[in-house]
């Protein structure tokens, strides 16, 4: 069962006036784009309140879970996340013990991020609900619809 209310279908449209220059905001991308965000992450994040992690700091580990050892600089850019987001996370996940940040052997200037034997468990755990919710996010597309969706969502990206 999903947390989030069904489309309310007694919502009348017939007392709007007619769009202004053709601007109808249900049928604009951005604003369906911004519904869907929301939907999604509000579904995602009933798998990671128990672990009081932010979707950001998820997708931080899950990519070090992926990858294995990486610059701080290099997580940011595969995470999709700007360089002041990727440090305030790193920060974050390192005091509380998901992270270890190494010397990178071969430049002693730049640090190397690795999941510590606690951000490995939580992964594991978590990765399981994950691919859980991204099923439900998709439930209401056929699977044919689904694959057309995440091919199309992954050239808008």
């Amino acid at each position: 069962m999903s947390i989030i209310p069904e489309k309310i279908s007694a919502l009348s449209l017939s007392g709007l006036r007619p769009a202004a220059e053709g601007f109808v905001l249900d049928e604009q991308v951005s604003h369906l784009l911004r519904r869907a965000h929301q939907r999604a992450s509000a579904l995602f994040l009933t798998v990671l309140t128990e672990a009081q992690l932010t979707p950001t700091q998820f997708f931080a580990m899950a990519r070090l879970h992926e990858m294995g050892k990486l610059s701080q600089n290099r997580l940011g850019r595969l995470a999709a996340m700007d360089p002041a987001t990727i440090q305030g996370v790193i920060r974050r996940l390192h005091e509380r013990g998901f992270i270890e940040r190494l010397a990178d052997p071969t430049d002693r200037r730049r640090m190397v991020l690795s999941l510590s034997p606690l951000g490995q468990e939580t992964v594991k755990r978590l990765v399981k609900d994950a691919n859980r919710i991204g099923e439900e996010i998709l439930a209401p597309l056929s699977a044919d619809e689904q694959g057309l969706f995440l091919g199309l969502l992954k050239r808008l990206v």
